[in-house]
């Protein structure tokens, strides 16, 4: 089968697999809306699902997603979007579904397919873009997850390639368009004074935490399949700690940037089981479409080392969990105390040392905690916060941003086949492991066992309700 790149031309058309499904409904048409109103959606969006539909439902269908999760603001950009929709219902594993769409795109020449479907259809898809002719000078959007494991991972990485060149495949992780994580890196080589102590001799531990106040809300049978190590922490947190952990690039380009995360992954020791730490929420069990003894985890807490120079020794945790106490995003940076105590109150007796915290959501901001002298003669002091960013308001949410790339060829917020491989390689040995899931109560901080598996350096940060 020939393949050809797409090279950098912007595709003329988007393909959207998928397009009656929850994802779609919930971030691709407010994105697409967002789009037309800036004036830079102005080609063919043609959705294709199993759905015996007609146009009338599909218009109300996007209509109804943008009055839910976005905000009719704009008549002219709504009506814009509309008129620039098409349908294709159609089996994925029947090719005359490909051969339909191809008589529906008619004269487009670069397409971009969109795969906002369940994992388990995206090599199906791929190869019948292919043998129908739609993959030449095309490309491909795969969404998360990417595999379930290593082996999965290669496999769908070779049927990919099969038919797609390695640039015009878009693996979609869209925490890595969020704004306040593209800070962390501009945050970590925009200013001279981190480099110093970004390193095994100043840093004694990161941690990072992803807690969600809210269950499966639905999506058990989905949840069944992945659980929160596939689901969160094998690529948005590890995502995180790659632009924590990696060496500088060479140059200003998303290649230097993609080999660097790509190192990190390889350096990063594979798991065992005495790393990780899985929890279940009280009345999982009950969710629709979860098993009645089912051992699959809403939360999962992990310690992980990266065998590099820069970072040998320094331990990085890890948690995420679904139904904890807050919503929130936080890392803390946690720097070693000095190495002399001048003072009576300046070892981290009680507290932490100094830290930088980055808060990436609900809202935006970047923190450095360093001790400031009481007013008086005695040389006491009190920890305080020093605020430095705050999030703009305006911005490009993710999928926005996502969708514009991919359709330029842009492909430096997306990820790539080796750095998918040597994630999953990471906790490979852990997947199928027998484990012990341990149950917590809902809008806690997760099982007590996570608490242990952290003591030696001290105890988790948990994010507050009204930090900055």
């Amino acid at each position: 089968m020939n393949k050809t790149s797409s090279g950098t031309a912007r595709s003329d058309a988007l393909v959207l697999f998928g397009v009656t499904g929850d994802l779609a409904h919930k971030k691709i048409f407010p994105a697409l809306y967002a789009m037309a109103k800036r004036g830079v959606l102005n080609v063919p969006v043609v959705g294709i699902a199993t759905s015996d539909w007609n146009m009338t439902q599909l218009r109300k269908h996007v209509t109804d997603s943008i009055k839910q999760f976005s905000k009719i603001d704009d008549r002219p950009a709504l009506h814009h979007l509309l008129s620039l929709l098409r349908y294709v219902a159609g089996n994925y594993s029947d090719p005359g579904t490909f051969y339909a769409l191809r008589k529906t795109l008619g004269n487009v020449r670069r397409p971009a397919h969109y795969l906002a479907i369940p994992p388990a259809l995206f090599a199906t898809v791929i190869k019948g873009l292919g043998a129908a002719g739609l993959a030449n000078q095309a490309r491909v959007i795969v969404e998360k997850p990417f595999g379930r494991d290593l082996a999965s991972a290669q496999s769908l990485n070779s049927v990919a390639r099969s038919v797609f060149q390695e640039d015009s495949i878009f693996r979609i992780d869209h925490y890595l368009a969020k704004e306040a994580i593209m800070n962390l890196l501009y945050f970590r080589f925009a200013n001279s004074f981190l480099e110093p102590i970004w390193n095994r001799n100043y840093v004694a531990s990161v941690q990072i935490t992803l807690s969600e106040d809210f269950g499966i809300e639905g999506r058990g049978a989905f949840y069944e399949t992945a659980g929160c190590l596939r689901d969160v922490i094998q690529n948005h947190l590890f995502q995180i700690v790659a632009l924590l952990a990696m060496e500088p690039p060479t140059y200003r380009g998303f290649g230097a940037v993609h080999g660097e995360t790509t190192d990190v992954f390889q350096a990063m020791r594979a798991l065992n089981p005495d790393d990780v730490v899985r929890g279940q929420y009280a009345g999982y069990r009950n969710e629709p479409g979860v098993a009645k003894h089912s051992n699959v985890e809403t939360f999962c807490a992990l310690r992980l080392f990266i065998d590099s120079w820069r970072w040998e020794g320094v331990p990085w945790y890890l948690r995420s969990g679904k139904f904890l106490a807050q919503t929130a995003t936080e890392v803390i940076v946690q720097l070693k105390p000095p190495p002399q105590r001048l003072f009576a109150d300046s070892a981290p007796v009680s507290g932490r040392a100094n830290y930088l915290r980055f808060r990436l959501s609900p809202n935006s901001a970047v923190a450095l905690a360093a001790r400031v002298k009481r007013a008086g003669k005695d040389f006491v002091g009190d920890q305080r916060e020093l605020y430095l960013v705050d999030e703009r308001p305006g911005e490009e949410t993710p999928y926005e941003r996502l969708l514009g790339d991919a359709m330029t060829g842009n492909g430096a917020l997306f990820t790539r086949e080796d750095a998918v491989e040597a994630a999953w390689t990471v906790v490979d040995p852990v997947l199928n492991t027998p484990y012990q899931i341990h149950p917590y109560r809902r809008h806690s901080w997760g099982p007590k066992q996570a608490n242990a598996l952290i003591a030696k350096d001290g105890s988790w940060h948990n994010p507050g309700p009204g930090e900055a």
